[in-house]
């Protein structure tokens, strides 16, 4: 059995700076991950690529020949990768063991993920060639600055949650560029009723139907909440890691491993800020 996160979230969300840090982070502790890129736009990396889509296909080569947009690209590129699963992934994929940990770069566009099935299609391939599978959403904790930029990410995250069917596991990123660490914790696993009770100060009275299925449907699920990453912090990114690893059952002692990290130390619950 193999191994896989697909790394997926927002432009700018940190999904190739987490993917830098968890290679760092487990080569120093002398574990194995192999880093595959999936997304045709990229121009460069900091960590060692062990599969590109872009030997596959590019996302320039695309725009300049079938003269496409980016966004139009992008799609075009990712169903062409569709396409070829049982061909040149199948092949890329052939040299590694059972054991092996994939950690899967993917693009930015959200829409690839919550209405365009090829990421399911690709969940599903994975599956079927034996991988336990974790989508790892990444969101900028900047950008819950206020509730309805929270609740707008919360439902992003659900949709790709609901669209792709596999563990799911929400991060909330670059905690080390956030001042008042104290007013994100809220946000990691949130109350309905605060949430109802915040939207309703925030927007007009004639929103009030709508705030309040929003928050029912978050409470209904259960599902959503956000576990804090500082990469500056190198237990950050263990805790992080072990809740995927319990997610996909890599390991037998991840369970204990989980409890090693107080994720209060992140927020300010420890006295400070940083």
């Amino acid at each position: 059995m193999g191994y896989a996160q697909l790394v997926i979230g927002p432009a700018g969300s940190g999904k190739s700076t987490y993917c830098n840090n968890l290679h760092q982070h487990c080569e120093s502790i002398g574990r194995t991950v192999h880093i595959v890129n999936l997304d045709p736009a990229a121009e460069s990396f900091d960590y060692p690529v062990s599969i590109d889509i872009r030997d596959l296909i590019s996302l320039e080569d695309v725009m300049e020949e079938l003269n496409l947009g980016p966004n139009g690209g992008l799609v075009y590129c990712m169903e062409h990768l569709e396409e070829n699963l049982d061909d040149w992934l199948a092949e890329q994929l052939e040299g590694y063991l059972d054991d092996d940990y994939l950690v899967f770069d993917c693009p930015g566009q959200i829409e690839l993920y919550s209405h365009i099935p090829v990421f399911r299609i690709f969940v599903d391939q994975l599956k079927r060639w034996n991988y336990n599978v974790c989508a790892v959403y990444l969101l900028d904790s900047q950008f819950v600055s206020d509730i309805t930029k929270y609740l707008s990410g919360c439902m992003a995250s659900l949709s790709a949650m609901v669209q792709l069917e596999v563990p799911h596991v929400n991060i909330l990123t670059k905690m080390d560029l956030v001042k008042n660490k104290k007013e994100i914790k809220k946000f990691l696993n949130p109350d309905p009723r605060l949430l109802l009770s915040d939207l309703n100060q925030y927007m007009a009275p004639r929103y009030a139907k709508l705030n309040k299925a929003l928050a029912e449907l978050l409470d209904d699920y259960s599902m959503v909440s956000f576990l804090p990453l500082d990469i500056t912090k190198e237990d950050s990114i263990q805790y992080i890691l072990s809740h995927i690893d319990n997610a996909i059952q890599y390991g037998e002692d991840a369970d204990v491993k989980v409890k090693y990290f107080d994720p209060d130390f992140i927020t300010g619950e420890d006295g400070g800020d940083d």
